[in-house]
C-alpha cells in the first residue's frame, strides 16, 4: 500500500486564475482575494476532518485522493460566489466541502469506469486496491457529502440530489452513446454539461444561498457554472492531444487509448464521410492508438490529429462557451466578483496555450 505525504495545497486565488497585480492592484480587491484565500485554507482544513472514517481500509481509502492533491476549483467558485454576500459564512463553508467531497467521490467512480490506471500522478484507486473497494470508497464520500449537505437544509438537500441525479445521467449516457437519429457532437455536449457542469454550477449557487446573497444572482451563476464546465472538459479534449506531458501532465492521447469519444474525434468521424484524407487519419486512430497500452508510442499519429483543423475548432468551441458564460455574468454587479469569475472563465481556455 503506497505511501503520501499530505498534499502541499498552493490553491489561492492568484494562482489558480493568474490574477496580476494589474487586475488586483486596489486595496478592494488585495482584501476581497484575501478573503477567499482564508476561506479557501478553513474549506481545506474541514476537508481533512471531514474524510475520515472509523474504519481502517476506509480512512486510508477515501483520503488517497484527497492527499494527491487537486486545485480545489470548485470550493473556490462556492467562496467566490459567497462574496456576493456575507462571504465565507459557517454554512458556505461546510457547502465548499460537500461540493468537493461530492466531486472526489466521483473520481473514484470515474476512474473505474474508464479503466484509468492514474489519478493525480499518482496510481489511480482502483489500480491499488481493486474495482470494488474503488466504488466503494466513492459511495462512503457521496455518502459524507450528503451528511454535510443535510445539515444545511431542504434547499441543499434538493440541490444536491439534482447535481448527483445529473452526475449518473451523464456517466449513463457516456457509457451507453447516442442513440440512432441523434447528433453525436450534440449528445457529447449534453454530457459535458451533466458530468461537468452541473456540480461546478452547483458550487457557484451555493455560495450564494448560503451568504445571504440577493436570491437574483442565483440563475446568472448557475449559468455561468454550467458553461465553464462545458468549456473546462472541451479544453481537457484538446489538452488530451498536447505533446508538452510534463507541462499537462497528462499522456498524450489517454482518452483516444480509452475510446473516449472526444469532440476532435467526434469533428474527424463527421468530416471522414465525405474527405479521404480525415478517413484515412480516422483509420490510423483507430487501429494504432484505440485500446493501445499506456507504454505504446502513438505521438506521431496524434501528432497528426492535434495538427488537424478538428483540434483547433475544438479549441474555438470552447472560447466560445467561455465567452458565454461571461456573458451570463451580466446582471452580477461590477466589482471584484464579476472580474474574478471572468478571469477564470478566461484562464480556463488558456489552459492549452
Amino acid at each position: 500500500m503506497p505511501s503520501l505525504p499530505l498534499a502541499r495545497r498552493g490553491t489561492t486565488l492568484s494562482s489558480q486564475i493568474g490574477f496580476t497585480e494589474r487586475l488586483f492592484a486596489s486595496s478592494e480587491d488585495k482584501q476581497f482575494a484575501a478573503r477567499v484565500d482564508a476561506g479557501l485554507d478553513l474549506v481545506e482544513e474541514g476537508l481533512r476532518n471531514q474524510v475520515r472514517f472509523a474504519d481502517e481500509l476506509a480512512d486510508v481509502t477515501a483520503r488517497y485522493l484527497l492527499n494527491a492533491g487537486g486545485k480545489r476549483v470548485r470550493p473556490m467558485l462556492t467562496l467566490l460566489t459567497a462574496q456576493l454576500g456575507e462571504g465565507a459564512t459557517p454554512e458556505t463553508i461546510v457547502a465548499a466541502q460537500a461540493v468537493e467531497i461530492t466531486h472526489l467521490a466521483s473520481l473514484y467512480h470515474d476512474d473505474v469506469m474508464d479503466e484509468a490506471l492514474t489519478r493525480r500522478g499518482v496510481p489511480s484507486a482502483q489500480h491499488v486496491w481493486g474495482n470494488s473497494v474503488a466504488v466503494l470508497t466513492g459511495d462512503l464520500l457521496f455518502a459524507r457529502a450528503s451528511q454535510l449537505v443535510a445539515s444545511l437544509g431542504e434547499e441543499a438537500i434538493r440541490l444536491q440530489a439534482d447535481t448527483f441525479e445529473r452526475l449518473c445521467l451523464g456517466q449513463l449516457h457516456e457509457t451507453v452513446g447516442p442513440n440512432d437519429g441523434d447528433d453525436p457532437i450534440a449528445h457529447y455536449i449534453g454530457v459535458l454539461a451533466d458530468k461537468t457542469g452541473s456540480l461546478i454550477a452547483a458550487a457557484a449557487q451555493m455560495g450564494v444561498m448560503f451568504s445571504g446573497a440577493p436570491g437574483e444572482y442565483l440563475r446568472p451563476v448557475m449559468e455561468f457554472g454550467e458553461k465553464v464546465g462545458v468549456g473546462f472538459q472541451l479544453v481537457d479534449d484538446v489538452i488530451d492531444l498536447s505533446d508538452k506531458e510534463g507541462e499537462t501532465g497528462k499522456t498524450p492521447g489517454t482518452d483516444l487509448r480509452a475510446g473516449v469519444a472526444t469532440l476532435p474525434l467526434l469533428k474527424l468521424r463527421g468530416r471522414a464521410e465525405h474527405d479521404a484524407d480525415a478517413a484515412a487519419l480516422l483509420e490510423r486512430l483507430d487501429t494504432e492508438v484505440l485500446g493501445a497500452p499506456e507504454t505504446a508510442d502513438v505521438s506521431e499519429v496524434v501528432a497528426v490529429l492535434r495538427e488537424h483543423p478538428v483540434t483547433q475548432e475544438t479549441l474555438e468551441e470552447a472560447h466560445r462557451w467561455a465567452r458565454e458564460a461571461v456573458e451570463a455574468l451580466r446582471p452580477l454587479p461590477d466589482g471584484p466578483v464579476r472580474r474574478a469569475l471572468t478571469r477564470f472563465a478566461d484562464t480556463i481556455v488558456e489552459r492549452s496555450s
